[in-house]
């Protein structure tokens, strides 16, 4: 008898067939840039993470609003925690592969400018919100101050996304396109972070959906045990 593969394993599947996509373009088409060499690659891999990163707990903002309008929708809360955790994971990866691209490009691993503080503080949020749910589960009122902390991290992504705008810093600006002033990306260069970029995000879904998957029947079984005792 044919054994039915779940959704899981085919997104499994296609985010893996992306991932070795993109390093394909990344290693073999694009070019190595002239000044870093081969470290200049972990560009790759940071900026898509740190994007994802933010990106994520606007999300778990958003999906704990939704929650808080409606408490019996106990679907927002479960992919709003579910989102949290990914999304931290994304950004400890931007953290740890932005200081092995410092040292290289600045000289050291760390430098307190402002959009590194400020990815510093959301990492911090993601860790407030994961232990504030941690610590205060099954008091009722656990997601209630979880959106308050997801709401403080959904302010700052933006000021992360802005830092270089706002404050002199010796961070790069946004890149927004192939040869932008800001970044100065060769045209493969920015296509190779497209496809990095996309790989990432599928890989970023799966994880969401295989989590959200898990947290939902976490939340089935303590609703049941409840109505036992």
């Amino acid at each position: 008898m044919a054994k039915n593969i779940s959704t899981f394993e085919i997104f499994w599947v296609f985010s893996s067939i992306t991932l070795i996509a993109s390093l394909g373009i990344l290693f073999i088409w694009v070019p190595t840039d002239a000044n870093l060499g081969i470290s200049q690659k972990i560009f790759y891999l940071h900026v898509p993470s740190a994007i994802l990163g933010m990106i994520s707990i606007a999300i778990v903002a958003f999906l704990s609003i939704l929650y808080l309008l409606n408490t019996e929708k106990k679907k927002w809360d479960d992919l709003a925690y579910s989102f949290s955790e990914v999304g931290m994971v994304f950004l400890t990866i931007a953290l740890i592969s932005g200081s092995l691209w410092s040292k290289p490009a600045w000289g050291v691993w760390w430098t307190w400018e402002p959009k590194l503080t400020l990815t510093l503080v959301l990492w911090f949020i993601y860790v407030a919100y994961l232990m504030m749910r941690s610590y205060m589960s099954g008091s009722g009122n656990e997601a209630k101050f979880g959106s308050v902390v997801a709401l403080i991290g959904a302010i700052d992504a933006p000021l992360i996304y802005y830092a270089t705008e706002l404050w002199r810093s010796a961070h790069p600006g946004a890149v927004v396109g192939p040869n932008a002033e800001s970044g100065a990306l060769d045209e493969r260069m920015f296509f190779g972070l497209i496809a990095s970029f996309i790989a990432l995000s599928f890989m970023f879904i799966y994880f969401v959906s295989n989590r959200y998957f898990l947290r939902s029947t976490e939340t089935r079984m303590n609703f049941i045990v409840r109505k036992l005792n």
